[in-house]
């Protein structure tokens, strides 16, 4: 299933807000070597790592956005989403955790790098304190731009069956169908926003948005704290 995004959209007024950002996580280095296999296994795995971590809180997220949401569909749909982060992503996690060398112990003793403490406790902070839309605007990219990538990294392919089953999770059929329901509840709720409020969710999805690039810039670099 396809959500049809149309011109005068919300989602496309949010999409063109972004392309700059998008075209440089599709051309960053660690989406290049994921396809050619060349990523080194210790950044993958510093990635897989901090993904734990930040899905955890991302389902955090879902949760509150959940109880904000303006139906009770629309509950249940981000519920069922925010329990679909342990069910499928934490699971496909824990069959690479020992193909990279990682168990659960050593994962839970590894810190919280710096980009992924910003942007869970954004992203929390947003769907906490804000509104629904302001919330929904705030998770959104983890949803469309995976799907972005998915598709993209799919047509190319890895050498690499680990990565490989990392993009085959995002460019599937299944994930795509869930941010088809996203979308579809994004250009609705986009609809009814005024200037002022659409204007403040647009920089939440902007801003979590550059997030994005950041955090697979952060793995590249296998960032650590300072001091």
């Amino acid at each position: 299933m396809q959500h049809q995004i149309t011109q005068d959209s919300w989602s496309a007024r949010l999409w063109h807000e972004i392309e700059p950002t998008y075209a440089a996580i599709i051309a960053h280095p660690f989406l290049d070597g994921l396809t050619d296999g060349t990523l080194d296994e210790k950044v993958f795995a510093q990635y897989v790592a901090q993904d734990v971590h930040y899905l955890r809180d991302y389902a955090r997220a879902l949760a509150i956005v959940a109880a904000k949401a303006p139906s009770l569909a629309d509950t249940a749909m981000f519920a069922r989403h925010a329990a679909e982060v342990f069910d499928v992503e934490l699971g496909l996690h824990s069959e690479l955790l020992p193909e990279l060398g990682l168990d659960p112990v050593t994962l839970n003793a590894a810190p919280v790098a710096p980009t992924t403490r910003a942007y869970t406790s954004y992203l929390l902070a947003t769907a906490y304190s804000g509104s629904f839309a302001d919330g929904l605007a705030a998770v959104l990219p983890c949803y469309w731009i995976y799907a972005r990538v998915g598709t993209a990294l799919m047509e190319k392919g890895s050498t690499d069956r680990r990565y490989q089953r990392w993009i085959d999770s995002y460019g599937g059929e299944a994930f795509a169908k869930t941010v088809a329901e996203v979308l579809a509840l994004t250009d609705r709720v986009g609809a009814t926003l005024a200037d002022s409020e659409e204007q403040v969710a647009r920089a939440h999805f902007a801003l979590t948005s550059r997030y994005e690039w950041m955090f697979f810039d952060a793995a590249y670099r296998r960032e650590e704290w300072p001091v």
